[in-house]
């Protein structure tokens, strides 16, 4: 199998898939990592994962069997791999054994009976609300880049997006009038959520001052100080600062942690399981179930706190 195969590979979880070029980049690194494994042993464990690319051949994947994928895998955990990493190298090695088996470029699938680790379902951290709000009054909001986080953090936690859903927002994907915004997800799933009047309220202030920070030559709603589109990793730098400067003790807090806080609040508002499984484009509704259990746990909290005889 040539380059040309995995390219025709890679392109087909682009396209058919809709998969983000994030995880692309992971699985085509994954993919790589084993081949290089294949070919030099646990010492391809200890590169980086930033320098990896995908193999020039998948000659290695024709030559492996079951007992090399287990012990791709163990080694990858002995190496540092968390459960949840160890699982996506799985996971893209089944994806693409099944897609060159389909293609009759390969005969054997040797990761059918190969289990995937075991993870454990951790319940997401959330911020109070007098967290959020810290969190939410910290910008400069007397500057345009100040106008700019502000609204940043404000629709994060309004419409609880994941990072690159907000970050790909298009000036015509809000409805003002409506209080909705039109989100692109994950595998290009759109989906309407709603939109508070504090987050709109922040939106149109920064939009009043968007081109002092450049022309953009785009569409999109967030642009960094020269105009350009604003990263992922850029919407997750501004949630970083303010979280030093708002809530000095908190650690580890990311735009997903807006997200977990939004959904918990509306569930401990009353809102139905359902309905926040739609806001948060969840394809299912157990990976929305986890915040009912941050709820539960927060009740038998204030209970243990608040109750003399608990």
């Amino acid at each position: 199998m040539s380059a040309v195969d995995i390219l025709r590979y890679l392109n087909y979880l682009r396209v058919e898939r809709n998969f983000s070029r994030h995880t692309l980049r992971a699985y085509a690194n994954d993919i790589g990592q084993f081949s290089d494994y294949m070919e030099n042993g646990p010492a391809a464990l200890q590169r980086d994962e930033d320098e990896i690319r995908p193999p020039a051949s998948l000659d290695a994947l024709k030559r492996a069997d079951k007992q090399h994928i287990r012990a791709f895998l163990a080694h990858a955990q002995t190496a540092g791999c968390t459960p949840r990493t160890t699982a996506r190298k799985l996971a893209a090695l089944r994806s693409a054994y099944t897609f060159f088996l389909r293609e009759k470029s390969i005969t054997v699938n040797p990761t059918q009976g190969v289990r995937s680790p075991r993870l454990s379902r951790t319940l997401p951290d959330v911020l109070s609300i007098p967290e959020v709000t810290a969190l939410l009054e910290a910008p400069d909001v007397s500057t345009p880049l100040g106008k700019r986080d502000k609204a940043v953090l404000e629709v994060l936690y309004s419409c609880g997006l994941r990072a690159a859903e907000l970050a790909g927002l298009k000036t015509g994907d809000v409805f003002y009038d409506q209080q909705t915004v039109r989100v692109l997800g994950k595998r290009a799933k759109e989906r309407i959520v709603p939109i508070g009047s504090y987050a709109i309220t922040a939106l149109r202030e920064y939009l009043q001052v968007r081109y002092e920070l450049g022309q953009p030559e785009h569409d999109r709603i967030f642009v960094n100080h020269r105009g350009g589109t604003l990263t992922t990793r850029s919407v997750q730098r501004i949630v970083e600062r303010y979280v030093r400067e708002a809530l000095p003790t908190r650690h580890e807090v990311s735009p997903h942690t807006l997200r977990h806080t939004f959904a918990t609040h509306i569930l401990d508002a009353g809102a139905d399981l359902r309905v926040v499984q739609e806001m948060l484009g969840h394809e299912s509704l157990s990976s929305t179930q986890i915040y009912t259990h941050v709820s539960i746990e927060r009740l038998r909290q204030v209970y243990r706190d608040a109750h003399p005889h608990a």
